[in-house]
Formats: C-alpha cells, structure tokens, sequence
C-alpha cells in the first residue's frame, strides 16, 4: 500500500488534520482534544504567532487514510533569543508504523534543510502558552486540558529510533490539598513580609478586576518565563492573545498577584481543569458544551496551576516565601469542596531551586514531557 505526504491545502485536507488524533486515541481515556476553533484560527493564519512565525502542515496518507500529522514551524523569534537555528514542529502524531513515521521525519528533515535550519527541535509551539514535549512518563493520568499534550508509549522510541536526543524535560506535579504544606519557617517568613507590608498579594473578586490589571501582568511574562529554554519573549499581540484566552477559564478567587510597593513582581495562575467538559465536547463548542464547560468550572474536580513566577530581585526577599505560601493557600483552601488534586504543570527541570522547593513543601512529579531535538547532516 502506498505512502505520500501532501501540505494541508484542502478543506478535506483540514479536516483529516482535525480528526487524525481522534481515531488515534479514540480508545485512550487520558486524551483530551484540541479545540476545533482553535485550529481553524491556525489554519486562517488569524493567529498572532504567525505574524512573525512561518508555519506548513502536512499529513501522510496511506492510500486514502490520514496516518500521521505535523506542524512545521520556523520561529525566528525563538532562534534570535537563543542562538539557535532549528525548525520547531507541533502536533505530531502518527501511527505505529515504522515506515509511515520514517515518511513523516524525513519530511520534517527536508522543510528544514530548505530554509537553512540546522536541527529539529520538538514538539515545541509558543512556550508555556501551550504545552510541549513528548510524554515519555506518566501514560496513567489524563492530559491537563490542552496545556499539556498527550501521545501513546509508542512514540518515543520512534523519536530515538530516527536519532533524536532529549534537549530537556517539563514536568508535572502533583499536590495533594490534604497533605500540602508550607514548612513553619517559610510560613513564618511569609507571615513577616505580609506583616512589613511592601510586599503584598492581591486578590481578585472578579473578571473586571482582573481584567483591568491583566496587561500589568502580562509584562512579568518575557522577563520572569522567556529565559526557559521553552520559551521566547513574545509579542505585544501574542500578550494580549494569551490574555484573552486565559481570561476566559480564569476563576478570581484562583489568580494572585504580588507586589512590591505597588509594583507588579510576580503572580500565580490557577484555573479549573476542564477536561472532564473537553472530553465530553470532542473540541467542539456548541451551546450544549459551553454548559458543560461552565458547569465543569463550578465544580471542578482538579486545578491546574500554570504560570508561577517572581521577579529574581525580590525572590531572597521574601518573595519566595510569600509566593509559597499562597500556593498552599490556592491548592489548599480553594471554595470549590471536591477538588481533589491539584496540578502544577510545565516545570522545567533545570529550574532546581523551584523543584526542590515544591518537593519540600509535598509535591511529587507525576508526569514528564520530553522535548526532543536532533541536528541535521549536511547536504553532500
């Protein structure tokens, strides 16, 4: 049976983009799908990353079967930042055939050696503004929302087979709100800043008012995220695209914000896992599935905590402390009743002082996200 790879060009072509994933895991309950919205918004080119960022999707066939998928991505942004040359790709899925995944590489390998990239380097899109990495760990639990992606067990090996190398891991934590706490000495100190009162936290008691300080916020994220190697100082309209997105499953009483002389220095994100309400809707937002969303935000089984950071001038401080201490609050002492874990995601594993911190205070790492890169042989 023959194989080919064809750019999505097509609406047929879209549409077996969309769908490949679903007959993939179909039978995968920790799977949770991409918002059909949100890749039509990709494939419109009406995405802001792609007003600085080159993009082209591909799907190999097997005769007449959609068999494997990526999104090829060239981001000068990124590369400028950190010195790199390499061609980023996302959304790579494929079957467990060797010879399709052999057809989907060597396809990646060429669109990069055309634009005199160097490596590959993935899966990998905007940072932390959605998830990368391949899962190598943790296969048992569901994906958190669409922050984090998931794959099959199959899919590292073929990513070594075909001679890539682990550039770094992201990891996801695990907090237990029965167990989790902040030791005395650092909720004392905590309690010493608070009492000092130039370093304070700020509390939202709705929408409005965090919407009047997101942009404030916003500008924490280059400085505090894009020195990660997952990251890359964004755009003005990528800020406000995250914004607005963020926005929308944001719960006030879950965001907090800390400053310093009325200055913004650092915050902590927290937001409902909806993928219960994801999984149900199959990616689709029609009016039965926004009520299942909303329904799920009221009375969300877990939390996601996604976006942790203080500026390093205030972090010996106090800052740290503080910052500590209204995670425990957040995972601890949150209004909805039936939370039952909390999920600290996208932690990158060179980050050593955060982890060991979050050890300490309980947490353990419950899944692993591997980005894979591999450089490229020169042309004879």
């Amino acid at each position: 049976m023959s194989i080919s790879v064809v750019p999505v060009r097509s609406r047929r072509e879209r549409r077996d983009f969309m769908e490949l994933p679903r007959r993939l895991f179909q039978d995968t309950p920790q799977w949770v799908p991409f918002l059909v919205s949100d890749y039509r918004r990709l494939f419109r080119r009406a995405h802001p990353f792609l007003d600085h960022a080159e993009v082209e999707f591909y799907l190999v066939y097997r005769e007449t079967v959609a068999v494997a998928r990526v999104m090829m991505i060239h981001n000068e942004r990124y590369n400028r930042h950190h010195g790199t040359r390499a061609a980023h790709f996302y959304f790579c899925d494929f079957t467990d055939d060797k010879a399709v995944v052999d057809t989907l590489f060597t396809t990646m390998e060429e669109w990069a050696r055309r634009r005199e990239l160097t490596a590959l380097m993935g899966p990998l899109f905007m940072g932390a503004t959605l998830g990368g990495g391949v899962l190598v760990d943790g296969f048992q639990h569901t994906a958190a929302m669409t922050m984090m992606p998931y794959n099959h067990p199959y899919y590292p090996g073929h990513y070594e087979r075909r001679g890539f190398q682990k550039r770094f891991d992201l990891l996801s934590l695990f907090i237990d709100p029965a167990t989790f706490r902040v030791p005395p000495r650092v909720e004392r100190l905590a309690e010493h800043v608070r009492r000092r009162g130039r370093i304070k936290v700020v509390e939202f008691r709705s929408k409005r008012e965090l919407r009047r300080i997101a942009t404030r916020v916003a500008e924490l994220y280059n400085p505090t995220l894009a020195i990660h190697e997952e990251n890359y100082p964004l755009t003005e309209d990528e800020l406000r695209y995250l914004i607005k997105e963020l926005l929308v499953i944001a719960r006030p009483h879950l965001e907090k914000v800390i400053t310093y002389d009325d200055r913004i220095v650092g915050y902590l994100f927290g937001f409902p896992d909806l993928s219960p309400a994801l999984q149900r809707n199959g990616g689709r937002l029609t009016p039965a599935g926004i009520l299942r969303l909303l329904g799920e935000m009221r009375r969300p089984g877990r939390l996601i905590l996604n976006g942790m950071g203080i500026l390093e001038e205030y972090r010996n401080i106090g800052g740290n402390a503080l910052l500590y201490s209204e995670l425990a609050r957040t995972a601890g002492n949150s209004p909805e009743a039936n939370v039952r874990i909390a999920e600290i995601v996208q932690v990158n594993e060179h980050t050593d002082l955060m982890l060991s911190d979050l050890r300490t205070l309980g947490a353990e790492v419950a899944k692993t996200h591997r980005v894979y890169t591999r450089d490229l042989p020169r042309n004879h």
